[in-house]
């Protein structure tokens, strides 16, 4: 006997007309769920994001937002399971203007960083030889550019 699931909000998402960007996936109470799609679902070139360089975005990320001071606000960063972007988890306490100011800092940072990536150390990492610095700061040059003029209004996904 098959059980009948309700259908999970991200499965409801065009994901033939999704662009690379940032959206407002989903509101639970007081928990905003960001979509940060940084690259186009489906394409035809096979193009999605590095395991290693996920990774270490993953790691710079999180780091990042956890150290601002907006850090109590922070819930949940890490990727999709398809590999065509992250999750950003906040609570609704942080408006939206600086929610996309945060991730743009965060790729500013990301971009710029040196030395050794944060709990990338065998004892702080489950996978601690799968990194890479230099895709982590090509997601990061892409999605800025991205990102570049994007404001609360293009938080919507596409029609």
């Amino acid at each position: 006997m098959s059980k009948e699931f309700k259908k999970i909000a991200s499965f409801t998402i065009n994901h033939n007309t999704l662009e690379k960007g940032m959206y407002i996936s989903r509101i639970d109470d007081d928990i905003i769920t960001y979509d940060l799609r940084m690259k186009k679902p489906n394409n035809e070139y096979n193009d999605y994001l590095d395991n290693n360089a996920l990774h270490t975005f993953e790691h710079l990320f999180a780091t990042y937002v956890r150290n601002t001071e907006y850090s109590d606000k922070i819930i949940y960063v890490g990727p999709m399971g398809c590999r065509t972007g992250f999750y950003f988890i906040v609570r609704d306490s942080l408006p939206h203007n600086i929610a996309i100011k945060l991730v743009k800092e965060t790729m500013d940072f990301i971009l710029d960083f040196e030395g050794e990536i944060p709990g990338s150390k065998k004892e702080e990492c489950g996978n601690y030889l799968a990194h890479s610095l230099e895709g982590a700061k090509e997601i990061s040059k892409e999605m800025k550019a991205v990102l570049s003029s994007w404001t609360e209004a293009d938080l919507l996904y596409p029609e």
